[in-house]
């Protein structure tokens, strides 16, 4: 059995896209072979059965002249499917080649922008893969969710720090973030014994302007490798996503059995039933303030408690694994 998967880099120590590396090694442990065309690849340690294709060219009418070339031979013997991982255009390419031969084409696509391109592959697609009916931005009767892929193995358990709560948010500084409700609120708790910690990059004139006007220090993203190392530090992740994206940073900090205090309703299924609350209203810094109060009175103990809750929840819904088997179980 062949899969072929279409993304848009393979780095492990990239910080947005490196986890796309775990994905591509518990898809090549379910099949035969595994074929990756992608633009650009660093050296990732993956199985001897994944064969990487690099389809990288200097303008877009040759990139799509490569990609053609490279998926037309993968096409023969007939592969369980096609997956174009986060990658729109690419589905699109692929539907006239992949479609008249009855292959399966599968889209992975979990963000809040929608547009003309992400339309246009959703209609060329099969199937249409993501974590939560929420978190694809229109109504489709091909959405399939299937959860996150959480490399679960590679987030150690932490054990609660002594100290001040160290609050995490990570992500590109984008106003879509909410930061400025984050940082509202720890003011709102000037004698709690609590910390803040934003850290991430500022790529567009709006994130660099976003950036300034929070008013407060931003640590520079890390490489993939050492986000375990980011979330050990940590007390407890906060996210106010401004929209319907379900951060991933959220899953991975709940499998490193940190709380996670968010506002987005898509996460319900991960923070539901758990006291102290870990939901909010979005925007809302004087609720989410005082949901941090309640983390600091519960104790680190309790703080276990709801990290090694929250852990299981993404080992059972959103793990690597799980999700790579999803992912063949959604080729008809």
């Amino acid at each position: 059995m062949k899969l072929v998967v279409i993304t848009q880099r393979v780095d492990p120590d990239d910080p947005a896209l490196g986890a796309t590396v775990p994905m591509l090694r518990s898809l090549a442990a379910r099949v035969d072979e595994l074929v990756v065309l992608t633009l650009s690849a660093r050296e990732a340690s993956l199985p001897e059965n994944v064969r990487v294709k690099v389809i990288a060219a200097p303008t877009q009418a040759l990139r799509g002249a490569r990609f053609a070339a490279a998926l037309v031979p993968e096409l023969r013997p007939r592969p369980v499917a096609v997956l174009a991982h986060m990658s729109p255009i690419y589905a699109v390419l692929a539907a006239p080649l992949v479609r008249p031969l009855r292959i399966p084409l599968l889209l992975w696509f979990t963000h809040w922008r929608s547009s003309r391109l992400l339309a246009l592959a959703e209609r060329a697609s099969t199937r249409v893969l993501t974590v939560d009916r929420r978190s694809f931005p229109f109504a489709s009767a091909k959405v399939t969710p299937i959860g996150h892929g959480i490399d679960v193995a590679t987030l150690p358990c932490v054990e609660p720090a002594t100290g001040p709560l160290r609050l995490l948010a990570l992500g590109r500084t984008s106003p879509a973030k909410g930061l400025d409700t984050l940082v509202e609120a720890v003011r709102l708790l000037p004698e709690a014994d609590v910390e803040l910690e934003l850290r991430g990059p500022s790529l567009t004139p709006e994130e660099q302007a976003y950036r300034s006007s929070l008013g407060v220090p931003i640590e520079p993203p890390v490489a993939r490798r050492e986000i375990a190392g980011v979330y050990a530090a940590a007390g407890a992740l906060v996210n106010n996503m401004r929209s319907g994206a379900l951060d991933k940073v959220v899953f991975e900090a709940a499998a490193s059995c940190l709380p996670v205090l968010v506002s987005n309703p898509g996460f319900d299924s991960l923070v539901e039933g758990i006291e102290p609350a870990l939901q909010f209203p979005q925007d809302d810094a004087r609720a989410l303030a005082d949901r941090i109060q309640a983390l600091i009175d519960a104790g680190p103990e309790a703080r276990a408690r709801i990290g090694r809750e929250l852990r299981a929840r993404v080992e059972r819904d959103h793990s690597v694994d799980r999700w790579a088997e999803r992912v063949l179980e959604a080729a008809p």
